[in-house]
């Protein structure tokens, strides 16, 4: 697989990587909300990230409203004490967790993809802690930015040095001598 071909291509693309009227070479990943317009800063950038950062708290907010509202379900129920310790802890838990590896997927590549998928239920329990780090790291850039630049920017530097290395002037190249 080569460099080109491992980041997305955006939409319009050609079965060989080329838009019209558009230089050869990778394309950046989009992320979701900003697509690709965290490559530039341009497109209200600013003005996504804040709205993001504040919808995510806004659904936080409410989630711990719902949750409320199920503790009290419980209450009524009357099911004991241990019982609703159990389910207090078991959200605090869930969502310390969901949060801690909602902020680690923004900074790196998971090592074991089939252990994000396993983790995938216990994220949803804890899905307050997700949206915490959600709106915590708009507050900062694009959850996911300084991952997908880093990934953009080593696949311009490979996709130049190959560039590089195949340019220069065919004419100028010496043929190589054949026997006699």
């Amino acid at each position: 697989m080569s460099d080109d071909e491992q980041t997305p291509r955006t939409a319009g693309g050609t079965a060989d990587g080329k838009t019209a009227g558009s230089a050869a070479g990778p394309r950046p990943e989009e992320i979701r909300f900003f697509g690709t317009t965290w490559v530039d800063h341009s497109g209200h950038y600013a003005l996504r990230r804040a709205g993001l950062a504040a919808g995510a708290l806004a659904a936080a907010v409410a989630a711990c409203f719902v949750l409320r509202f199920a503790f009290q379900g419980l209450q009524i129920a009357n099911t004991g004490g241990l019982v609703n310790g159990l389910v207090i802890v078991m959200f605090a838990v869930c969502s310390a967790i969901a949060c801690r590896k909602t902020w680690e997927g923004f900074q790196r590549r998971p090592d074991d993809p089939a252990r994000e998928d396993s983790l995938r239920s216990l994220k949803a329990i804890g899905f307050i802690g997700s949206l915490l780090a959600y709106a915590a790291r708009c507050l900062t850039e694009a959850p996911g930015e300084k991952l997908h630049r880093a990934e953009y920017e080593a696949a311009l530097a490979r996709y130049e040095k190959r560039r590089d290395s195949r340019t220069g002037n065919p004419a100028a190249r010496r043929k190589p001598k054949r026997g006699k």
